[in-house]
C-alpha cells in the first residue's frame, strides 16, 4: 500500500488530503480499521433486523473505538478522513460513512459515555434526531429529557425542534397549582408534568388579540398547533360549551378531554392579568362539568386558567382552599424562535451590557 497522502479535488476544484500518511499513525491503524470492519459485519444483520437501534449502537460503538484509540495513540482529525475512505471502500453499499458523520459518531460517544442510557433511551429514535440533540443542547441531562419525550410523544425531528426552541423542558411543571393537595399523589405528579407555564401561542401571529373571543376563535382555527403546544394526551372536546345552572346560561371557553388523566380540563382564557375572581368562576365551571359530563369513572375534572400575567403570590393565596384541583399560567404570543449562530456572535455580553450601563 503506498504511504502517501491520498489526493483529491472537491467541486471547487481545491485539493485536499484524503488520509494521512500512515507512518505518522505507525501499524496500529491496520490492525484498527480492520477491527471496525469486523464489527460492521457482525451488525449488518441485526440493522436488517432492527434497524435503527442497531445502527445507533454501531455508530456509537465506531465513535466509541475512535475516542480509546486518539487517546491512546494520540491520533489527530485526519484519521477521520482516512476511516471514511476506507469503510466506503469496504462497503459501497452503506451509507452514513461520510467524514462529517463520522465526526459526529465521536461526538455521539463522547456526549454518551453510558452504554446503557445509549441502548435504552437515545437508540430509539433517529440518528438525524440524534444528530439534532448533540447540535441544539449542551447538558446531558437536557439531551436526556427531549430524547424520553420524542419517544413518549413519537415527536419528528422537526417537532423536535420546535420544542427545544421554544424551551419546553423549562417550561413544563412550572404553573402554579393546588394539585398537590386536590389530587392523589400519582395524578398530581402527572398533572404536574403535562401542564406549563407559560404557553406559547406564536402560531396567532403579531397582532395582539385583544378579547378571550378572539383568542378562543384563532385558537381553534389553528387546533393542530394548539393541541401541540398543549402536549400528548389532549383531546378538543368544544368551544364555548354550554351551561344551563339555575336558569342561567355560562359557556366555556375551550374544552378538553385528557386521554392519560382520564379526566376533562376546562381552559378558561383571559385577555388581561390574573384577577382573583377568576378562580371561582373557573371553580363553578368544574363543579358543573363534574356533575353534568363526568362519566363515573371519570376522576376529577381539572380547571387550566390562562392569562396575560400573573402575581404568584396573589395566585396561590387565591388557590388556598379549593378542593378542584386548578392550575394558573400565563399564555404568550411572541416569536420564540432561536437566533442564527452568525447573529449570536455579533450580539453583545451580558458583561458588555453591564459596563456599558456603568
Amino acid at each position: 500500500m503506498d504511504n502517501q497522502k491520498s489526493m483529491g479535488k472537491d467541486k471547487e476544484g481545491v485539493i485536499f488530503s484524503i488520509a494521512p500518511n500512515l507512518s505518522e499513525m505507525g501499524d496500529g491503524y491496520l490492525e484498527f480499521i480492520e477491527k471496525i470492519k469486523v464489527e460492521i459485519q457482525k451488525q449488518r444483520v441485526s440493522v436488517v433486523m432492527n434497524a435503527n437501534a442497531s445502527m445507533i449502537c454501531l455508530y456509537w460503538n465506531i465513535g466509541r473505538a475512535i475516542l480509546v484509540k486518539q487517546e491512546e495513540e494520540g491520533w489527530g482529525t485526519k484519521v477521520i478522513d482516512r476511516m471514511a475512505k476506507d469503510l466506503k471502500d469496504a462497503f459501497p453499499e452503506m451509507s452514513g460513512f461520510s467524514p462529517r458523520n463520522i465526526k459526529y459518531m465521536r461526538k455521539f460517544a463522547q456526549c454518551w459515555p453510558d452504554e446503557k442510557i445509549v441502548q435504552q433511551v437515545v437508540a430509539q429514535i433517529p440518528w438525524r434526531t440524534n444528530r439534532m440533540l448533540l447540535d441544539k443542547l449542551e447538558s446531558q441531562e437536557s439531551r436526556i429529557w427531549y430524547a424520553r419525550k420524542a419517544i413518549e410523544n413519537g415527536w419528528s425531528s422537526t417537532i423536535l425542534e420546535l420544542q427545544i426552541q421554544s424551551g419546553l423542558m423549562e417550561r413544563s411543571g412550572k404553573s402554579v397549582n393546588n394539585f398537590t393537595v386536590a389530587l392523589p399523589p400519582l395524578d398530581s405528579d402527572m398533572a404536574n408534568q403535562i401542564f406549563k407555564d407559560p404557553y406559547l401561542f406564536d402560531f396567532l401571529g403579531t397582532d395582539m388579540p385583544r378579547r378571550e373571543v378572539e383568542i378562543e376563535q384563532k385558537l381553534t382555527e389553528h387546533i393542530q398547533k394548539f393541541l401541540l403546544e398543549l402536549g400528548q394526551g389532549f383531546a378538543f372536546v368544544g368551544r364555548q360549551v354550554h351551561l344551563e345552572v339555575g336558569g342561567q346560561d355560562f359557556y366555556i371557553d375551550l374544552l378538553f378531554y385528557h386521554l392519560k388523566l382520564r379526566c376533562y380540563v376546562v381552559i378558561e382564557l383571559k385577555a388581561c392579568d390574573f384577577e382573583p375572581g377568576f378562580i371561582s368562576q373557573l371553580n363553578m365551571y368544574q363543579n358543573v362539568v363534574n356533575d353534568i359530563l363526568r362519566h363515573p369513572d371519570d376522576k376529577p375534572t381539572i380547571g387550566l386558567l390562562l392569562v396575560k400575567g400573573k402575581n404568584e403570590t396573589v395566585v396561590e393565596y387565591s388557590l388556598a382552599g379549593y378542593q378542584n384541583p386548578i392550575g394558573v399560567a400565563e399564555w404568550k404570543n411572541q416569536i420564540t424562535r432561536a437566533l442564527p449562530e452568525e447573529l449570536k456572535s455579533s450580539l453583545p455580553s451580558i458583561e458588555e451590557i453591564e459596563k456599558e450601563l456603568e
